[in-house]
């Protein structure tokens, strides 16, 4: 029998190159991540305003009074929604590109595997997020279709 060994060819590095791709790529990473926390700010302002506008709307009485005081609470609760969601790949994103920071700032192996598991986090979230979404839309299609079928009935 042959016995196997791994020698140093085998094991896989960083060269120069992929060091200077992947410095400018958490850098990059990092101002998406920045500009993604703006971007989740801006969006809770916006469900607290037009929760409110929709609730002012409706208390000014009228036949849209009903729809004025429950709609301005499924707005809010809808863009925050959206908030909460869109939180976690952009906190995925920004701990990539800290960590990855870090790490080449340090020359930190265990702070570069670290900050793989955010991307791999990140990239696992978009997926899935993608897939629900893609679902959604074919079942709304479906839907949409069979109403057409019946209305035209």
């Amino acid at each position: 029998m042959e016995e196997i060994t791994t020698t140093e060819e085998t094991k896989m590095y960083l060269t120069e190159n992929s060091k200077s791709f992947l410095k400018e790529t958490a850098q990059w990473a990092y101002f998406l991540s920045i500009m993604g926390f703006i971007g989740i700010a801006l969006l809770v302002l916006l469900a607290l305003f037009m929760g409110t506008l929709f609730t002012k709307l409706g208390s000014l009485g009228g036949s849209a009074a009903a729809m004025g005081v429950l709609g301005g609470g499924f707005i809010t609760a809808i863009y925050l929604i959206i908030a909460v969601i869109y939180f976690f790949p952009v906190y995925y994103l920004y701990q990539f590109a800290s960590k990855a920071k870090v790490a080449f700032a340090t020359d930190n192996n265990k702070q570069l595997n670290t900050s793989f598991e955010y991307l791999k986090s990140h990239y696992k979230f978009i997926g899935i997020f993608t897939l629900v979404i893609t679902v959604l839309y074919s079942l709304l299609f479906v839907f949409s279709m069979m109403g057409v079928i019946i209305s035209s009935m």
